[in-house]
């Protein structure tokens, strides 16, 4: 049987339901990075998390019994985390050809009468 992200987050962290004990090739299909990424993001879980970040190494059952055997058992919701888009950030690579890196350091420097430039250059006209 094939277990979602959901399946596994729920045993760890509120059936305490051990998925490889109940199905052994279910192991192959344990997404420990991901798991360590979502579990992460709560403050009573962040050290086991990093634990496993630094053993990385360790057989994926030997990971998901480690949490499902450390954890408390709680309800643990949160949204992914996803990094924060900058604002004119892809008129600047547009407009010099730079990628993320050098587009940000120049966002850094450009002031805002030369941020409007560049922008008027992208600017199509037309209703909107």
């Amino acid at each position: 049987m094939m277990y979602e992200l959901k399946d596994w987050l729920n045993s760890i962290n509120n059936t305490k339901k051990n998925l490889i004990n109940e199905n052994p090739s279910s192991e192959k299909n344990y997404p420990p990075y991901i798991i360590n990424r979502c579990l992460s993001g709560h403050i009573d879980a962040i050290m086991f998390a990093n634990e496993m970040n630094m053993f990385y190494f360790l057989p994926k059952k030997m990971q998901y019994d480690f949490f499902i055997n450390s954890l408390r058992k709680r309800k643990r919701f949160s949204p992914w985390i996803r990094q924060e888009s900058i604002k004119d950030l892809d008129y600047v690579k547009k407009y010099y050809g730079y990628n993320n890196e050098k587009a940000k350091q120049a966002l850094k420097i450009l002031t805002k009468e030369q941020l409007n430039f560049i922008k008027s250059k992208f600017d199509v006209g037309g209703q909107k």
